[in-house]
């Protein structure tokens, strides 16, 4: 009766794990196992990767009509993301790490390298530019257009599906990128065990994608990285406190930011400016010759960037990303967000925090920030010029740049994998 006993106590502590696992209240790699992060660092091998021989329509298609959609992508053939894309190109993770797959020159510490034999492959990628489809075929969700983009999903489905590897793990060490919130939105339930590869959580329930198995990216950044930052004093020569940009029609959180504006209204020092990000700003608005437009411009002459969690529409954006690469202090208004790379990145040592209640009290946010010294701005303008680097998406890869760190954070996922698997198992090997 005692071993009974045991063995039902077991099985049941099992089954809650598993249970906690599966629906993201638990992160089963840095509660439960802490060394999955440092074995995946540690191991110089890079994650073999094979990735999926598609036709272009699903990828690189939709930047270059004009080659055949039987024509294989190739370093030599791939097109270079367009530079008038505008706001198209904070949802692009897809296409640079299909990229960094394609790259045949040497790389100093690649974390992934694409291998022919799939059958030697720890990981799948599956080079579906889903947030690029949702962006080019129906982004208005009523063109007829969008029917396409329906149509690629289900024929990318019927592919995984008759694909043996996936069917031997059920898709769980298979790479899909969807940054864009309506990314695979029709169909997107049906990949639950899947490694996605997200901006945030804010539009997928915690059955289908959390922090136990998937990885939270940067969006990529709209603006141009700010690599001369180098003045004799350089809290002096920002003469903004604060600078906020943004919509306050956002939902729910509209109202939030409705009353924001009022609170930072009167300040000389405090730039609250009420817009919207569009491909038409982004490509306008050229300062001195320069490429920099007038939001980069604003935020390289502020101390603080007020970043705020959309909690009535998704809780991330590309702005969070533009201040980091200008070396705008970020200052992150949420009750609770997912940041990318928060298991190798300390986000206080660059960042200040408050509270939704916090931010909504008359004067407070302000008051903090003149009371946090120069010197101790200082250090956080240092970490992030020396962080910055981990936020740049760019071909060919670098060491520890962004489609590293996400190829990174994808084997730690693909181990994770490989233990809930075991889990499972021996759940049901208990049970039996």
């Amino acid at each position: 009766m005692f071993e009974k006993a045991i063995l039902s106590l077991i099985f049941l502590l099992l089954l809650v794990i598993t249970y906690s696992v599966f629906i993201g209240t638990v992160d089963i790699r840095s509660h439960f196992f802490p060394l999955l992060q440092s074995t995946a660092q540690s191991c110089s091998a890079p994650l073999r990767v094979y990735m999926y021989d598609l036709p272009r329509r699903f990828h690189v298609g939709m930047l270059d009509h004009s080659s055949p959609d039987g024509l294989p992508v190739t370093s030599e053939n791939l097109p270079r993301w367009p530079r008038s894309s505008g706001i198209k190109r904070q949802h692009s993770v897809e296409y640079w790490l299909m990229a960094s797959l394609l790259y045949d020159g040497e790389s100093e510490e690649r974390e992934a390298v694409r291998v022919s034999d799939p059958d030697t492959a720890q990981a799948f990628f599956v080079p579906f530019f889903s947030s690029l489809s949702f962006n080019t075929h129906g982004h208005n969700m009523t063109d007829p257009d969008t029917e396409f983009d329906r149509q690629l999903q289900i024929e990318i489905l019927e592919f995984l599906r008759n694909s043996k590897y996936w069917q031997k793990s059920g898709g769980r060490d298979h790479v899909i990128p969807m940054t864009h919130p309506n990314a695979f939105r029709f169909l997107r339930q049906q990949l639950n065990a899947t490694i996605l590869i997200v901006a945030d959580f804010g539009r997928y329930p915690r059955s289908m994608s959390n922090l136990s198995k998937d990885v939270v990216a940067p969006y990529v950044h709209v603006v141009e990285s700010f690599t001369d930052d180098n003045p004799p004093d350089p809290f002096v020569a920002r003469k903004t406190l604060l600078f906020f940009q943004g919509n306050t029609i956002r939902k729910d959180e509209g109202k939030v930011r409705a009353k924001l504006a009022k609170i930072l209204t009167g300040y000389d020092d405090v730039h609250y400016e009420r817009s919207a990000p569009t491909t038409k700003s982004i490509k306008e608005c050229k300062l001195h010759g320069h490429s920099q437009n007038i939001l980069h411009h604003t935020v390289l002459a502020s101390l603080f960037f007020s970043y705020m969690k959309r909690t009535g529409d998704t809780p991330s954006s590309c702005r969070l990303f533009d201040a980091i690469v200008s070396h705008c202090v970020p200052v992150i208004v949420s009750d609770r967000i997912e940041l990318p790379f928060e298991d190798e990145i300390d986000y206080s040592e660059f960042s200040v925090f408050f509270s939704i209640k916090e931010a909504g009290q008359p004067g407070y946010m302000i008051d903090q920030l003149r009371q946090i010294p120069k010197e101790r701005w200082i250090e956080m303008w240092q970490h992030l010029k020396s962080i910055s680097h981990y936020y740049e998406f760019q071909y060919p890869p670098k060491k520890e740049d962004a489609v590293n760190m996400v190829w990174r954070q994808s084997a730690n996922s693909q181990l994770s994998a490989e233990v809930r698997s075991g889990l499972v198992i021996q759940t049901s090997q208990l049970g039996a």
